[in-house]
């Protein structure tokens, strides 16, 4: 029998609330889609309208508004006679970044994290070896001058710069491809590798190899040369693979990092 469940309180949630919007209409979704990717609200599971409306205290309207969004994402469906009911995970927009960050923030983050480095492993070295055969001068300049000071900042220790500078040369890379594609991929990039800085699952220093590699696809770009750019890109995401290694097999959960003090 199918039967209404009953929402996680706001503020017990057994998984991290995804950090993205804000305001009611954001509380209200980040709660429900967070909920719903960690599994508490599980699978053919109603929603009952009056009591999200009570739960969190908002609107009709807000709740409507936050329902046709997790619809929009696969997340939800309306069926007659029975309510808003939670759809199975493979309807879901699983390329939609607010999407990965909710399953980032649930006890799957592991699985999200792996799902996506097995994409770009299969995307990013093409698309290194597109952009040697497509980038002009100027764009390959920049990514050389972008890897020198992605080296600079992983030397230092500097994770945030370390962070937003490695984010900014695979989305490059994926631009320089020049496949339309391709470049639709660099949002979810930059989500997985804020998710992994954030649930610590990057070392504090990179790797030198991992240092060198990048420097390897920019100037191997930069030379035209596709077989090298592609072959150094495939070793980063290799590199990739063998840092979580250790974590996929054990399949433990990684809480978020602390707040600086």
């Amino acid at each position: 029998m199918i039967r209404a469940v009953k929402v996680p309180s706001p503020g017990v949630t057994p998984t991290q609330t995804a950090p993205t919007e804000t305001g009611l209409h954001g509380r209200v979704l980040d709660h429900l889609g967070t909920a719903i990717c960690g599994g508490e609200l599980a699978s053919g599971a109603v929603l009952n309208i009056d009591d999200l409306v009570d739960r969190y205290a908002v609107s009709r309207s807000v709740v409507r508004e936050v329902l046709r969004v997790l619809a929009s994402m696969g997340f939800i469906e309306t069926r007659r006679r029975v309510g808003v009911m939670i759809r199975p995970a493979h309807h879901w927009n699983v390329f939609d970044p607010q999407v990965i960050r909710w399953r980032l923030a649930s006890v799957g983050r592991i699985a999200q994290i792996r799902s996506i480095t097995e994409l770009r492993t299969a995307v990013e070295p093409h698309a290194a070896w597109l952009a040697a055969h497509r980038v002009d001068h100027d764009e390959a300049s920049d990514l050389v001058g972008l890897a020198a000071k992605l080296w600079a900042a992983g030397k230092a220790g500097d994770e945030e710069r370390f962070l937003s500078l490695d984010i900014e040369f695979h989305q490059r890379v994926l631009r320089a491809s020049g496949n339309e594609m391709f470049v639709k991929l660099q949002d979810l990039v930059a989500e997985v590798l804020i998710g992994r800085h954030h649930y610590h699952l990057m070392p504090h220093y990179p790797h030198e190899q991992a240092l060198q590699l990048h420097a390897d696809v920019a100037q191997s770009i930069q030379r035209h040369d596709g077989e090298t750019a592609r072959e150094a890109m495939v070793q980063i995401m290799e590199h990739a693979f063998e840092e979580m290694s250790s974590i996929w097999e054990q399949g433990r959960p990684t809480g978020p990092a602390p707040e600086s003090a």
